[in-house]
Parts: C-alpha cells; structure tokens; sequence
C-alpha cells in the first residue's frame, strides 16, 4: 500500500458530473457513494450510483460507501460490479456492509434480517470465486451455484490506443468492509481487503485496529496490503463556526440530537487548521485512506476542496512512515 495519507471523497449528495469533475482536478484519489434498495428518501441506490460515478469519472478510483450486500443476488451483482470495473478501467471498489436499519428493505426482498451477516460472508467468498474467471461450483446454506462462470464485459479499447482495452482488476474489485462493531471487523480481518468503518471516534478506531489484527492473527492471515480507512462525515470551512453548524445540523437529529461535544469526536468541523488536527489523531491510530463526507447541507464541494488542500497537506505519518497501523507482537496499536 501507498506509504502516504490519502483522501478520497463522499458524492453528496447524489453523483453528478459537474461536482465529480471539479473533484478530479483536487488531489482526491477516490469518490464514494452508496444507497439503500428502499430509502425512506429520493435518493439513489448503490449500484446505480456507482454506475454514473464510473462514466463521469476518468482518473479517480470509484467505490461503493456503501453496499448493503445481503440484500443482493451475488451472482447477479458480481456481474454488474465485473461489468463496471472492466469499463472503468480497473477502478471500481466495493465498500460492503450487512445494514439493518430498515427492516422492511430486507422483508421486501425476501431476507431474513437475522441472517445478513452470515449471507455477507457467504457471498463474499463467493463474489471473489466468480471474479476468478474459472468454472465455479458452490453448494453454501444460502446459496447454490453449479459449473457457472461469469465473463465480465470486454470494453472497447480507448481511442488513439494500440494496447487493446484496459478492462478490470484481476480477482475483481477489492472487498472493503464497513461497520463499527466486532461482527464487521471479524469479517474485515477474515474477508475483507479493508476497513472503513464509520461515525468512530479516533480512540474506536484505534481499537478497531488491535482486533481486526488479532483475528487475522489467529486465522494465520497476513494483512499485508490491508486498507486502513475512515469513512468521515466532516465540514472545512474558513469559518469554523459555520462548519460546526453544518455538521450539527446534518448530524445531530439523525443520531439523537448528540451535543456539540460528542459530535466532535465522530464528526471533526472547523477551520482547516482545526480539521486536520482531528484528522491526525485518526492518522496517529491507523487510517491511511479517508473518505470525507461532506456534512453540509449546501457547498459541499468547498468542504472537499478545503480539505484536499489545506487539510491533507497537514497530515503527516507517524514517525517510521509506516503504510499503515504498526502492530505489536500483543497485537495492540502504536
């Protein structure tokens, strides 16, 4: 992995082409969007978002942040994120989570709510035998495959090209696995290429860190090459009482009217100076990859802006330059 801090952005709040193309000319190396089956909402779902993100995009890496994997068809959607990642180019990763928080998505769809995590992992694994490009046969407690083999879109190669076209990530897409519980950071130590959990202060993180790392002990797995991210809801502004606002109104009455104070620790706000030194402390526990969310309800992509460049260039790695969280043989942070 990149022995440096990057920030990639959320596309709130729906994808369109001017914001993304503004984005792109901002030292941002990813875009982020997910999206429920059934939102309470008009908003989008993820994979369509993901669609539109990945024809208005040229340069930047394209994810889902997130989707609510259990609520889909794993052959189906492994085609559909095959496809995308073949016409982009390689750029495609799957942010996944197992939601939960609209129990009527899952009736809808004809899964038990009860059984999302366990359906997650399943079709992880099988997500990943699909995007080998071999005959699979899968016989799992939720899902059935005999002899299948998915063949993603071959895109046409880009115009002037002589090398034919580019076409996807071999294995396919890396698995990000989001979530702020022990369940999510198993799954992430056992399945996931990453981590990019969400509304976690820097202290959470860092333990989020130390178990993710002592479940992979455990299994024996090397995580070698491990993403280290943060998804994070924030607000930059150069006037750090009107950040402070956005995030209060963008956040507090979606998670219980939480104080100032207790915000703060889940949602930095403020001026850049002030941002950054909330964003360190995340540095200091582990994230190398930092979505920003922006949390504002207008001029989002000032917020972005103000963080790419006035934010990142604060942020520094801790002193041996790791590529991400240096662990101790006791499996704890340093």
């Amino acid at each position: 992995m990149p022995d440096r801090i990057v920030f990639g952005a959320a596309a709130l709040p729906e994808p369109e082409r001017h914001w993304l193309a503004a984005v792109e000319r901002l030292p941002i190396e990813s875009v982020w969007q997910g999206g429920h089956v059934l939102p309470p909402t008009g908003t989008g779902e993820a994979i369509t978002r993901l669609a539109l993100m990945t024809a208005w995009t040229e340069r930047v890496r394209v994810g889902t942040a997130i989707l609510l994997l259990p609520l889909y068809q794993p052959v189906i959607v492994a085609k559909q994120l095959a496809d995308l990642d073949a016409r982009s180019g390689g750029r495609v990763s799957v942010g996944l989570g197992v939601g939960g928080e609209f129990k009527h998505e899952f009736d809808s769809v004809g899964v038990p709510i009860t059984e999302r995590g366990a359906r997650t992992d399943e079709a992880m694994v099988l997500l990943r035998e699909l995007w080998r490009g071999e005959p699979v046969t899968h016989h799992g407690k939720y899902f059935d495959v005999e002899d299948v083999t998915l063949r993603p879109v071959t895109p046409p190669p880009p115009p002037g090209s002589t090398s034919g076209p580019a076409g996807g990530q071999p294995g396919g897409p890396p698995l990000l696995v989001s979530g702020r519980k022990a369940p999510a950071m198993r799954r992430a130590a056992r399945l996931g290429d990453g981590w990019m959990p969400y509304l976690m202060s820097p202290s959470a993180y860092a333990r989020s860190v130390e178990t993710i790392s002592a479940e992979a002990a455990a299994t024996g797995r090397d995580l070698g090459g491990f993403e280290w991210m943060m998804y994070v809801y924030c607000s930059v502004r150069a006037d750090g009482d009107r950040a402070r606002a956005d995030v209060a109104s963008f956040l507090g009455g979606a998670y219980g009217d939480k104080p100032a104070s207790m915000l703060d620790k889940i949602a930095p706000s403020g001026t850049p100076e002030q941002v950054a030194a909330r964003l360190q402390e995340y540095v200091d526990a582990g994230v190398r990859h930092f979505v920003i969310s922006p949390a504002a309800h207008e001029d989002t992509l000032e917020v972005v802006q103000l963080a790419a460049e006035e934010v990142l260039p604060r942020l520094t790695l801790p002193a041996g330059g790791a590529a991400g969280p240096v662990i101790t043989t006791a499996g704890a942070a340093s």
